[in-house]
């Protein structure tokens, strides 16, 4: 039933718009709803109009007021949260350099005047010199079921230092721009006990969290700039002036973000349901074929995998290289990419940026985690897929570099970032964005959850930890889940699969790594084959002390050892595969709990090599050079590895000099 009421209410809303409607049904809940009648100035590189934001009330308490996020006053001073955080001086002195947003009207649905009852405030830092929360006080109370209106006349002045949003001469990639509720938790939703507004000021590490919404928005542009949105164009008229009107409707969405420039070129293309749009600037036409097929690999493999990308349309951008700093980032149904001019084919770094942005569409664009306050949902699972997807479409051991001399997986480069990293130690995966230890943020959030995550689907193999994320789609898709739904639904699915053949549940895993600070470190520490002699000695008979030697072929029985050792805190079931002297191998499988651990075998034949975790499951495993020990050193993979590493330096020579 709330989902019926709520969609008849913002139902209302679309219909008194543009009418059209994006998907069949509505995906979520649709808390939130935004109308936009704004217009782009390019010279005061500001966007103003009105706005209408609806908010319905679907807890069972009385709300007396609303919280907004104000996300453009980060760039207001240099005393906002995120300068002081981030350390560094706004670019520029100048007014034009500055963004901000200023509300210069504020009415209820009613029209009760509500701009005396605003109040910036500081929920996080106390920081009285940060505007990006705004406290409104309701006229009237929301009741249990209400729909509160804003009607809300403003203006936000774009930044001239693109940090995700801004602009660069006549390029603007616009986002974080208007006023935007905050997300009420009613009591049980997430980590919520008694009902509260959850609106955190703007930091300079981490990103967001908002309800899922409806869009229709119009923008007023000069005629000569191309556009590009999250939503689904639904006209572009000429109106007056050298102006043109586009208008744009999206539906459960967790962000609306848009860009403008003249200079935009435009690819087109399908996949199954989906109509794809890329922007790119001119200069990068070899870039087009690579990334269209790198987000159509993406939107397939999830689609296999973890669940189906629900809206018939998606937009993505190549920024120029002035708009650079709008690169990189996502908003569920339009992301960002980044390369350069003329980049050899082999050098897959767009292609790798495309898949993970997009890859955000799932986590936190359908599966809308806090990005504030548990950031390795979003952060680490987007990473993990992305090793997934470019390692199998672009090939074992070439994810990001893929030359015919030599390759580099992105498993490889995910992995490397966080276990040659000083500070993997120093703490573990649930801190707020912003209160990670200097530094080590991204390695966390990024990387750590991405190895332990591709750590856990060696252990539980692949075809579970897919059915791990299925059930996880399905569940919280268009929801607000946090880290221990992901971990009961883990727990949920393995016992499913596999009884108590892991333990009880996988709480053991998740309380060394998710909620461990510890490293993995296995070894094999030498092979032994000791001959077991025949005897030859005196012995006592009946007539004395007498010589006495076992009548055999030899000394051919051998006690061979494989002496493997433990040396980091956490502990993992291995594997280890013995190879001997003969041919014959041995798997042998090992809990991985003592700090050391012998393998014991008796025979003719000798251990010649021995190797922990043959097939890389363990990735967080720090020292992947002590896994194996063998009696016969090979000295050709040695040579194989000098002949990659000299074309290597000598393309690295090469790109350096021209």
């Amino acid at each position: 039933m709330k989902k019926l009421y709520l969609f008849a209410v913002l139902m209302g809303i679309s219909i008194s718009t543009y009418g059209q409607i994006v998907v069949e049904t509505p995906l979520s809940d649709r808390v939130t709803a935004y109308t936009f009648d704004v217009e782009l100035d390019p010279e005061a590189k500001t966007v103003s109009g009105i706005m209408n934001a609806y908010w319905v009330n679907i807890s069972e308490n009385i709300v007396p007021d609303i919280r907004l996020h104000m996300y453009p006053n980060a760039f207001r001073s240099n005393k906002s949260t995120s300068s002081t955080e981030s350390g560094r001086s706004l670019r520029g002195s100048h007014e034009i350099d500055f963004g901000w947003v200023d509300i210069l009207s504020i009415h209820d649905g009613k029209g009760a005047d509500l701009f005396d009852s605003m109040k910036y405030i500081q929920p996080d830092d106390q920081n009285s010199n940060d505007m990006t929360v705004l406290h409104v006080i309701l006229n009237e109370a929301a009741m249990p079921g209400d729909t509160v209106k804003l009607n809300i006349e403003f203006i936000s002045k774009l930044p001239s230092r693109i940090r995700r949003t801004g602009f660069a001469d006549d390029f603007f990639f616009v986002a974080q721009w208007f006023p935007k509720i905050g997300v009420y938790e009613p009591a049980g939703m997430r980590y919520s006990k008694e009902g509260a507004w959850n609106c955190h000021q703007y930091h300079s590490i981490g990103e967001y969290y908002a309800n899922h919404s409806v869009y229709d928005v119009s923008i007023i542009v000069p005629m000569e700039y191309v556009t590009g949105s999250g939503g689904m164009l639904i006209s572009e008229d000429e109106i007056d002036n050298g102006k043109k009107r586009v208008v744009y409707r999206a539906e459960d969405i967790v962000d609306f973000a848009w860009t403008a420039w003249p200079d935009y070129l435009v690819a087109e293309d399908e996949w199954e349901h989906v109509k794809i749009r890329f922007l790119y600037p001119p200069g990068r036409e070899d870039q087009v074929g690579r990334q269209l097929a790198a987000v159509k690999n993406a939107l397939e493999y999830l689609g296999e995998r973890v669940g189906p990308y629900p809206w018939p349309h998606l937009t993505f951008v190549d920024p120029p290289k002035k708009g650079a700093g709008a690169g990189g980032m996502e908003y569920t149904t339009i992301f960002t990419s980044g390369s350069v001019d003329k980049i050899p084919e082999f050098v897959l770094m767009p292609e790798m940026t495309t898949v993970h942005e997009f890859i955000h569409a799932y986590f936190m664009g359908i599966i809308a985690s806090n990005e504030f306050e548990e950031p390795w949902l979003d952060e680490g699972m987007t990473s993990y897929w992305e090793v997934r997807i470019m390692d199998h479409y672009y090939g074992p051991g070439k994810g990001i570099i893929n030359h015919e001399n030599f390759g580099i997986s992105d498993w490889s480069i995910s992995r490397m970032v966080y276990v040659m990293s000083g500070d993997k130690k120093v703490v573990d995966n649930t801190p707020y964005s912003w209160d990670y230890p200097e530094g080590t943020y991204s390695m966390m959030s990024y990387k750590k959850a991405a190895t332990w995550l591709l750590t856990l689907q060696g252990i539980i193999g692949e075809e579970t930890i897919d059915k791990v994320f299925r059930r996880y789609y399905d569940e919280w898709g268009f929801d607000h889940p946090t880290r221990s739904d992901f971990v009961d639904i883990t727990n949920e699915v393995v016992t499913e699969l596999h009884g108590d053949r892991f333990g009880e549940d996988m709480n053991w895993f998740f309380n060394q790594t998710l909620y461990g600070t510890g490293i993995c470190d296995y070894k094999v520490d030498g092979i032994s084959n000791s001959k077991i002699r025949s005897f030859k000695g005196m012995m006592k008979s009946d007539t004395g002390m007498v010589l006495h030697a076992d009548l055999t072929d030899g000394d051919t029985i051998f006690h061979s050892v494989a002496r493997l050792q433990r040396l980091g805190e956490v502990m993992l079931p291995v594997e280890l595969h013995v190879h001997f002297e003969s041919g014959d191998e041995i798997s042998e499988q090992w809990d991985g709990k003592a700090t050391y651990k012998d393998f014991e075998y008796w025979g003719s034949d000798k251990i010649l090599w021995a190797t922990i975790d043959p097939d890389f499951k363990i990735a967080m495993d720090v020292n992947l050079i002590n896994n194996s020990y063998t009696l016969e050193p090979d000295n050709v993979p040695v040579k194989r590895f000098m002949r990659k590493f000299v074309t290597i330096m000598q393309f690295l020579i090469l790109s350096v000099t021209f």
